[in-house]
């Protein structure tokens, strides 16, 4: 039996497009807004077709000392395509990108997973950096 931390993947998302990307403003401080945008296929565009697509990103938050990470939110993908008149009929397509706000006072770990239908689970991971 597979443990899940077994089927997640990981690789550097310039040469692999499945990997969620976190981007953080810079100079962000203790105690304020942070904003934190993730992606899908910033340097590989990943298909978003009806029988191939992402379906989720989650983001969490790992504080510097804590035990468990915070789970920030989820972003949910349905647009892939599909309409009525059958799949891939449609115009409309979900971008794979969304923005997050968070408030804190210590630095730590975001981590990010995605969910590709064919391709499974997807992560990665960026410190995050507070000014004071």
């Amino acid at each position: 039996m597979a443990n899940l931390d077994q089927l997640l993947q990981t690789a550097d998302f310039k040469t692999e497009k499945h990997v969620p990307v976190i981007e953080v403003e810079p100079g962000a401080k203790k105690g304020e807004p942070v904003e934190i945008k993730i992606s899908i296929g910033k340097e590989i565009a990943h298909p978003n077709t009806t029988q191939h697509h992402i379906t989720w990103i989650s983001l969490f938050f790992l504080p510097d000392g804590d035990k468990y990470p915070i789970h920030i939110g989820d972003i949910n993908f349905s647009a892939h395509g599909s309409s009525v008149q059958g799949a891939d009929t449609s115009t409309v397509y979900t971008n794979y990108k969304g923005v997050f706000s968070l408030t804190t006072e210590k630095q730590g770990n975001l981590l990010a997973s995605s969910y590709c239908n064919i391709h499974g689970l997807w992560q990665s991971s960026k410190q995050l950096k507070l000014n004071s």
